[in-house]
């Protein structure tokens, strides 16, 4: 079962919402926040991305950062930029993307769900990154940007989103990237409701911010070892999430693009190709990849169809099955020779978000030789690997739109 529960949380005054929100601390770097941030006190970027007021080219990882992200921290809610809600609440949060909307309940998840498994995950984190947001959590004694969760549909859920999303929202705005995000306030008259019905499912899923996760169990772990008189009701065994079910969630491809064909011709790589997939000729005009295990490869300004042959995946094997284990090692790792993701300076990825017209850019610039393109991975893979223990290949997953930071946010005491 899944422990959930409402939290008083920390948010801007209505009249202020756009002006504190911003993205997530991870999609943009030190300069892009600081021109983001540029004439707005306000932006949340100055707790998220505390750097940016110091001197160009400091470290983000300076102690002297992390300090200033507490200070600033302090400082929003003595301004009355950020105020604490009075009572527990659950809310809600839609996003809306090329006239879809999907609806996330923001909740405090438990710490000991994550640390047991019942908080599942599907990709490795790396002990550094985790490190470092467990530093902001530290200092701050509090989770500013939420984790991105997905659940089993329940029709009882999906009744009180429909419930609380007719009413008039707190937050309604459209973001500068043209994405639409809307926020209520459940009245605590549900609250018990809701933490019932999570408790009827049985495990939540990570499907966006494992590093985000990692670090905020971490830390309420370390407070609940770290008090003697530790009761296990205490704000810190919980952390901030927005948790989606799982049918308003839509997975979107994350692409390749290759600096060299490992000394083959064009001419060369395709007839390598043959051996392994039904490769087409598709012309000029860009193609999308149609299904699972049918692939978009762009060379010399062309576009091919390549579809993995018979024989050459395991559809009873959750990760041997994925396109994108597919492309690993029949492409990258068996001719391409590029055998590492992770490290590997021959490769480089590409969001879905931006379209294959950047593919195509990349490499008719003479920047890239090929780019590949895949059938995006579909939530029930991301669980079915999750329910398995197994962990998907690196850049596998991309979601969109990411969580708009500054709605809410969760204090540890």
């Amino acid at each position: 079962m899944a422990t959930v529960k409402p939290f008083k949380g920390v948010r801007p005054p209505k009249e202020m919402v756009t002006e504190v929100a911003s993205r997530p601390y991870d999609v943009l770097n030190s300069e892009e926040a600081r021109a983001e941030a540029e004439g707005n006190p306000k932006s949340l970027y100055h707790i998220i991305r505390p750097e940016i007021d110091f001197e160009v080219g400091t470290d983000e990882h300076d102690p002297r950062v992390y300090a200033k992200a507490a200070e600033n921290f302090k400082n929003f809610q003595d301004q009355g930029w950020l105020v604490q809600d009075p009572q527990d609440h659950y809310y809600i949060y839609a996003q809306t993307m090329d006239g879809r909307t999907q609806y996330g309940i923001v909740l405090a998840a438990y710490v000991d769900d994550y640390m047991s498994g019942r908080i599942k995950k599907h990709e490795l984190t790396r002990k550094e990154k985790e490190e470092d947001r467990m530093k902001h959590v530290r200092v701050n004694n509090a989770n500013i940007e939420p984790v991105f969760f997905a659940f089993p549909d329940n029709e009882a859920l999906e009744e009180i989103i429909k419930t609380v999303t007719a009413q008039k929202p707190e937050y309604d705005f459209v973001a500068p990237d043209g994405f639409g995000h809307t926020f209520w306030v459940v009245d605590p008259s549900l609250n018990d409701r809701i933490t019932e019905e999570f408790a009827k499912i049985p495990a939540l899923y990570i499907a966006d911010g494992h590093h985000r996760t990692a670090a905020a169990a971490l830390v309420g772990n370390e407070k609940a070892l770290a008090n003697p008189d530790h009761k296990g009701d205490e704000e810190y065994n919980y952390f901030l999430a927005v948790a989606f079910p799982a049918s308003h969630l839509k997975i979107i491809d994350y692409n390749r693009v290759v600096k060299d064909l490992n000394g083959l011709s064009p001419a060369e790589f395709l007839e390598k190709l043959e051996d392994k997939f039904i490769v087409k000729d598709m012309g000029t005009v860009i193609y999308h990849p149609e299904k699972l295990h049918n692939f978009s490869l762009y060379l010399e300004g062309r576009w091919y169809s390549l579809t993995a042959r018979e024989g050459t995946y395991d559809d009873n094997d959750p990760i041997g099955v994925l396109d994108v284990t597919i492309s690993s090692d029949l492409i990258l790792r068996d001719i391409l020779n590029i055998t590492d993701l992770r490290t590997s300076k021959r490769i480089d990825f590409v969001g879905g978000i931006r379209g294959l017209e950047e593919l195509k850019r990349r490499v008719d610039s003479g920047e890239m030789a090929a780019a590949l393109a895949l059938y995006p991975v579909s939530m029930k893979q991301l669980m079915d690997i999750a329910d398995s223990g197994n962990i998907m290949p690196p850049k596998t997953t991309w979601f969109e739109p990411k969580l708009r930071s500054g709605l809410v946010i969760h204090k540890l005491d």
